[in-house]
Formats: C-alpha cells, sequence, structure tokens
C-alpha cells in the first residue's frame, strides 16, 4: 500500500462529474506490419495481458480515507478485470478526420471509475477515409489519470505495450504481482492522524529546503537579472470560465525538420520557443475571429519534469510549472518569436534559481483535508468565474521516442496528446515528438471551442506564416538587442 503524494492527490480532489482529471492520447497504428497483417480485438487484449507487469497503473486502484482526512493510497486491485479497461469500437461510414475527432472527444470526456485501476483503452477501427493514413489503420484513445502519471511517468506504459520491432518479442518483467486487501477505515484513519501529527515537521523541512533558492531568486531580482512578470495574473478570455462537461479536440501535424529550420534562423531560440509562437499566433487569429482578443499578452503554463533519472519508473507527478508570455498582442510572427523566447528563457532562469523541485515540494505544505475541501469548494461555488486567471492555458511537451515503434506489431504511424481541462482553464495545448514528425493537439471546453477545425487551422497558418517571414528574413542580420544602459558614475563632490 502505497499513499499518493500531495500532487497526486490534488487531482483526485479536483476531479468533478464537469472536471474528469486524466491524461491520455490518441495513437494511431497501421496493423500491416503485424505479424497477420491484421490485429483482432482479442489479440489486442492478449498482447495487453503479456504486458501488464510492465506497468505499476495498470492493476493499482485508489483507496480513500473516510472524509478525505489524508490522501488517498494505491493498492493492487483484487478485482481487476482487463475486459472492463480494454474496449473496441468503430467509426460509422466515412470513417474521416472529423469523425474520429469528435469520438475522441466523447470518450475522453467520460469520467474515469475512481474505484478501479485508473485507466482505459478504446480500440477504434474504421479510418480508411482519413487523408494521409494507410488504409486498414486503427487508433487506440488511451485515459489514464492523471493521479498516476504524468508525462514522463507515462513512458513506463508506453514502454510496456510497445517493441522496437515488429514481431512481438517475449518480455520479462521483474515484477511479482499480488492483489492486495483493502485497508478497513478504522486503520485509515490511525494513518491520517499519525501523518497530521508529522506535517509540521514536513513543513519545516519543505521550508528549510527551500531558502536557498529562495534567497538565489531574491538575489537576482535585486540585481535585475531576473525580472517578474508585469502582472500575477492574465487576461479573461472565453477560455477562463466555468467548464461544462463537454469537450473538443482537434490536432495538426508538421514535419520536425521544418520546425528546426525555423528555429536555426534565430540564435539561440528552441523547438519550444518555435511551438509556443506558433499557439500564440494560432491564438490570436482564432480570439481574433470571435472578437475576444484581449490587449494584454496571454499566458500559458508550461509543466516541468523534476523526475531524476532513478525516479523514472515511479508513480505519480513528479513536476513543476513555469508561466510563459505567448505573444498574442503582437501581430508579426517573427517578433512573437522573439518576444517568446526573451519571456520564456527569464521564466527559465527565475525557476532554476528558486529551484523546480522546491517548488513542486511546496505543494505538500497544504494538509490532504484542507486541499479536498478547498477543490470541491471551489468548483461548486463556480469561483473560476469572480477572479482573473493566473494563466490562460496549458501548453505541455511529451516527448516520443526517435524511432519507430510497434503495439502487437502494428507500426505507430502518429500520435496526438489528449489532456484535462478544468474550471477557469478550459484549454490545454499538447505538443507530441515521435520519429520526425510533431503534432499539436489541443483538448477544450466545447462551450468555449465550439469550431475546434478553426482553432486548428489558425494553428496550421499560423506556423505558415511564421515560417513565410522567416525564410523572407533569410540572410538578413538577425537583430541585437539593444546594449544595456551603464549606470553613470555620480560626480565627486567639490571640496569646500
Amino acid at each position: 500500500m502505497q499513499q499518493l503524494s500531495p500532487m497526486d492527490a490534488a487531482f483526485v480532489y479536483m476531479e468533478t462529474p464537469s472536471t474528469p482529471m486524466h491524461i491520455g492520447s490518441l495513437a494511431i497504428y497501421d496493423p500491416s506490419t503485424s505479424p497477420n497483417g491484421k490485429l483482432r480485438f482479442k489479440e489486442v487484449l492478449s498482447f495487453i495481458e503479456s504486458r501488464l507487469d510492465g506497468a505499476w497503473a495498470f492493476r493499482r486502484r485508489l483507496v480513500r480515507v473516510p472524509f478525505d482526512l489524508d490522501h488517498p493510497y494505491w493498492i493492487e486491485d483484487p478485482d481487476f478485470d482487463l475486459e472492463y479497461h480494454v474496449r473496441h469500437i468503430a467509426l460509422p461510414e466515412p470513417g474521416d478526420w472529423r469523425q474520429l475527432c469528435i469520438l475522441a472527444a466523447r470518450l475522453h470526456s467520460r469520467p474515469l471509475d475512481l474505484n478501479k485501476p485508473l485507466w482505459e483503452f478504446t480500440v477504434i477501427e474504421g479510418l480508411d477515409n482519413i487523408e494521409g493514413l494507410p488504409k486498414g489503420c486503427i487508433a487506440i484513445l488511451s485515459k489514464v489519470h492523471h493521479a498516476a502519471i504524468d508525462g514522463m511517468s507515462g513512458v513506463e506504459i508506453t514502454t510496456a505495450v510497445h517493441d522496437v520491432t515488429p514481431d512481438v518479442p517475449e518480455r520479462e518483467f521483474d515484477m511479482n504481482w499480488r492483489p492486495d486487501s483493502k485497508p478497513a477505515d478504522a486503520e485509515l484513519l490511525i494513518r491520517a492522524q499519525i501523518n497530521a501529527v508529522r506535517q509540521p515537521f514536513k513543513m519545516a523541512d519543505i521550508m528549510a529546503r527551500s531558502i536557498p533558492g529562495l534567497a538565489k531568486a531574491s538575489a537576482g531580482l535585486l540585481t535585475r537579472d531576473l525580472k517578474l512578470p508585469a502582472t500575477g495574473t492574465a487576461p479573461n478570455t472565453l477560455f477562463n470560465q466555468t467548464v461544462s462537461s463537454h469537450r473538443v479536440f482537434d490536432g495538426v501535424r508538421f514535419d520536425l525538420d521544418e520546425i528546426k529550420a525555423v528555429k536555426a534562423e534565430m540564435d539561440g531560440a528552441t523547438v519550444n520557443d518555435v511551438v509556443l509562437s506558433v499557439f500564440g499566433g494560432g491564438l490570436r487569429k482564432y480570439l481574433l475571429s470571435k472578437n475576444d482578443l484581449p490587449k494584454d499578452d496571454m499566458t500559458a503554463m508550461a509543466p516541468i519534469s523534476v523526475r531524476s533519472e532513478d525516479e523514472k519508473k515511479d508513480l505519480g507527478n513528479q513536476v513543476s510549472a513555469m508561466i510563459v508570455g505567448l505573444g498574442t498582442h503582437i501581430e508579426d510572427p517573427v517578433e512573437r518569436l522573439e518576444y517568446v523566447h526573451g519571456r520564456a528563457q527569464n521564466s527559465k532562469e527565475l525557476t532554476s534559481a528558486i529551484g523546480a523541485r522546491n517548488l513542486s515540494r511546496m505543494s505538500g505544505m497544504t494538509p490532504g483535508a484542507l486541499m479536498g475541501l478547498g477543490a470541491r469548494l471551489y468548483a461548486r461555488a463556480g469561483l473560476a468565474n469572480a477572479h482573473a486567471p493566473a494563466y490562460n492555458c496549458v501548453v505541455t511537451n511529451v516527448p516520443g521516442p526517435p524511432m519507430d515503434i510497434y503495439f502487437a506489431g502494428a507500426r505507430l504511424v502518429e500520435q496526438f496528446g489528449v489532456g484535462p481541462i478544468f474550471d477557469g482553464m478550459g484549454l490545454i495545448n499538447i505538443v507530441y515528438s515521435s520519429g520526425g514528425t510533431l503534432t499539436l493537439s489541443f483538448t477544450a471546453d466545447r462551450d468555449a471551442v465550439s469550431d475546434p477545425e478553426n482553432y486548428a487551422a489558425a494553428l496550421r497558418e499560423s506556423f505558415d506564416e511564421l515560417k513565410a517571414a522567416m525564410a523572407k528574413r533569410k540572410g538578413k542580420p538577425a537583430r541585437k538587442k539593444a546594449p544595456a544602459k551603464k549606470p553613470a558614475k555620480k560626480k565627486a563632490k567639490a571640496k569646500a
């Protein structure tokens, strides 16, 4: 029995019927590479069953402490049923991209059963009219609760059900699975009381570990090497309201080499800078069409993994975050990229000074009962509409494998991320890289984004404009930053 961390537990407390807190992906496979040239559902079931020992999340379920007086625990589910977690469906004709997006959004909007292991795979057939895909492709929509994994620890599940060759080799795992008995409420309450006594000591330890980072950040702010954001809030937009229970999903794909070519034209820029500026341009175009573009710059929360090398297989979330400007107030795409690069650099330096792991640890300072009560009251009272948002959306990057990988022998063609939204933050943008492809996808509240295909088109247009502007600029000298002004020397006072 293993207790959830405060951050993992927060995703359980935030869950409401309108805000299920699972993440996942829409992965598309070509079964022609599999041993039989196609995949039957019973073969999918058999394959997943043979890989269950490869990831802890597959057979663990939650046990909640009475009244949420302490954070929940993971136990090995004594009633595990594989066929509950793996489903099968087909698109109706014609089986096009729009239908797949609608089905993915509908499936993703349904909460997971918190009394069972927190994951589902849905195999989707009938994709023969999606442009650019080989005939006979299937998709798998995966859902895994955010309490169980973050983007990096999700790699363990990906690794468990994929191989680097199509011949489906047998694999041995070093796990000896045994089901647990559900603990009695009395035992959980005793544990909660013990943890309550320990809480002040945990808080003191967290503060002691955080002081050096806070001191370093303060020194950077005093010397003006670091800058705080101009405001602690973001402008209100149609994404920053109470969300409904309905979702929309869409995505666009890019050649990674094209993204890298744009990045190479600006000194110091990164692929992430280019992606952020593309989202900034897409949001600008989309909100202009809705007459909802704010005058102030929109911001995004970007998760940062603080997972060390020996923590890669651990369950749960080990992340911090930084807030970055998206340059939505800037029309010129090159100027927007320069702006985003500068803002991202400053956010990285500020987060580095404080320490991303320190920021992550600070989430452990709130007792479980208060965290759960606060999350429920916030959602039920609709408080998201009563204050300015801390940020407008989420942009998260999930690195994928640099080589071809195979599910039961079927080659992964492309993958799109699907994520959670919640009150006050009705848009999450996910970046997936796999081989030579980069996909930008999003999940949004249907009441806020009733036309997801238009936002997807705006993202494509945003990149095309940036690419064209960079090509036009090619050969011109890069813009140089104005040199910092040196403080004027004080004149010596004349002696009397």
